[in-house]
């Protein structure tokens, strides 16, 4: 079941809830979003940004790596 309530987590972002999560502005979201550099969904002619998607992509982007 799917929790309706007002403090529920967002599955998809909209590109102004993405934007500010990721701390950058809608137009280097939709630039990266057209040149697919971080993932999308479209519905129909709606742009939605997983949650899910977006936290494994920050994850990938990270660089130093582990200290040995």
């Amino acid at each position: 079941m799917i929790d309706s309530s007002p403090h529920a987590t967002k599955l998809l972002l909209t590109p102004p809830e993405a934007a500010k999560a990721l701390a950058v502005s809608p137009r280097k979201l939709w630039q990266l979003t057209a040149d697919k550099k971080i993932p999308s969904l479209k519905l129909g002619r709606l742009v939605r940004y997983p949650l899910a998607d977006l936290t494994a992509w920050i994850d990938s982007q990270k660089s130093g790596g582990q200290q040995r």
